[in-house]
């Protein structure tokens, strides 16, 4: 084992270190080859932050009558939360509603969430921004989901771009996008993605005191 690969790597290590990119290369090469929802989900308010921690699953869903229990689920996600984790709001990529905001942020913050992906719409993000939450989504929209959209079940198996996220899961998102990591071959996959991790900083290195990239690729054998 190289000395530079610890016997331990914490989500906090991992978030010096991995990327969106180095995670899906590793993946790939243990054959997992879609593990990364193609879909126009961008940091909103931190840009150059990788966020790096555990699913906690929403499903939501569009409405058009008046909710009896108003917030119901999604508060029960919130309040639930654990320390590390990202909450992910599987929407379907509406656009019905803001249905993450300042508020929410507060509340999970004090749990210990980390952050949000949201496949859909925000709002508040001057707010979040203010409050240094890592939040991802196609982007911004002041309606209230109240009577637009509600969480229909959490902590559940969800889909983005038909890429399952389950509950405990690894996530990562940063501005080249987002990438899930099933704990059945996380420690494999957070390994070889850390190797690689060092790996590229001796090509880059090698390339700046001029070697070519050709001669790189044939020494390291990392692109």
């Amino acid at each position: 084992m190289s000395a530079e690969t610890p016997d331990v790597i914490s989500i906090e290590m991992m978030r010096q270190v991995l990327s969106v990119p180095l995670l899906c290369d590793a993946l790939d090469a243990a054959g997992y080859t879609r593990q990364s929802p193609r879909l126009p989900i961008v940091p909103v308010t931190l840009r150059g932050t990788t966020l790096i921690g555990r699913c906690r699953t929403t499903l939501w869903a569009d409405m058009a009558h008046v909710d009896p229990r108003p917030y119901e689920l999604e508060l029960q996600a919130v309040d639930s939360c654990q320390p590390e984790d990202v909450l992910i709001c599987a929407a379907a990529g509406s656009d019905r509603s803001g249905i993450w905001g300042e508020l929410l942020t507060t509340a999970s913050r004090n749990r210990g969430c980390v952050g949000v992906i949201v496949d859909g719409h925000v709002r508040d993000i001057g707010r979040m921004r203010q409050m240094n939450f890592p939040v991802f989504a196609r982007g911004a929209n002041p309606y209230d989901s109240r009577d637009r959209q509600r969480v229909i079940d959490l902590d559940v198996r969800v889909e983005l771009d038909g890429v399952a996220f389950c509950p405990g899961d690894l996530v990562a998102a940063d501005e080249d996008g987002v990438v899930v990591v099933p704990q059945a071959v996380e420690t494999a996959v957070v390994r070889a993605a850390w190797i690689k991790a060092h790996a590229e900083n001796r090509v880059r290195d090698a390339i700046r005191g001029g070697m070519s990239a050709v001669q790189a690729f044939e020494t390291f054998g990392v692109l």
